[in-house]
């Protein structure tokens, strides 16, 4: 697995090596980590036909909808990871499609609440240097997809800035 072999060579500090590694909630495993409830805060969320781009990615048809949401997970009120999400609304239940689109409930939490069992595939895992994220401008990012029944659920992008707050 390319993606496990990339994170074991990164020099970070344990605590966001495990929350990027993870295959399960960043969100369970950040409000473990800082004994604090984790919050989500939308920065955008809307409702949009899917370009070929989006397309190609959830595997689904151009001019499907998809939720497009951009998201900040702080615990306290320290900002850990800022996430984009795209979800074609074809392949969730209706009740889901309302909690994905009321906004600040996080996608674990969402999951779990429907029983939708789900796995996590593993795209792609870098380090990017010169780019400011919360006041760091060393950022670790993935993309993954949530798979469910053998479809794309969802595919997100998840940012984490690599400093000292991950020292916990």
């Amino acid at each position: 697995m390319a993606f496990l072999e990339e994170l074991k060579e990164f020099d970070i500090p344990t605590c966001l090596r495990v929350c990027s590694g993870t295959d399960g909630s960043v969100t369970f495993l950040l409000e473990i980590m800082t004994r604090e409830d984790v919050s989500v805060i939308t920065e955008f969320q809307e409702v949009v036909s899917a370009d070929e781009e989006q397309a190609s990615i959830l595997g689904i048809e151009v001019g499907e909808n998809i939720n497009y949401r951009t998201v900040t997970l702080l615990a306290g009120d320290v900002r850990y990871v800022h996430a984009t999400s795209l979800s074609p609304l074809s392949r969730m239940p209706l009740e889901m499609q309302q909690d994905l689109i009321r906004a600040d409930i996080p996608i674990g939490k969402i999951l779990r609440k429907h029983g939708i069992e789900t796995r996590r595939d593993f795209d792609s895992i870098k380090i990017e240097q010169g780019t400011e994220l919360f006041g760091a401008t060393e950022i670790l990012s993935r993309t993954y997809r949530i798979m469910h029944q053998g479809f794309t659920l969802m595919w997100i992008y998840e940012s984490f800035p690599v400093d000292d707050r991950w020292k916990l």
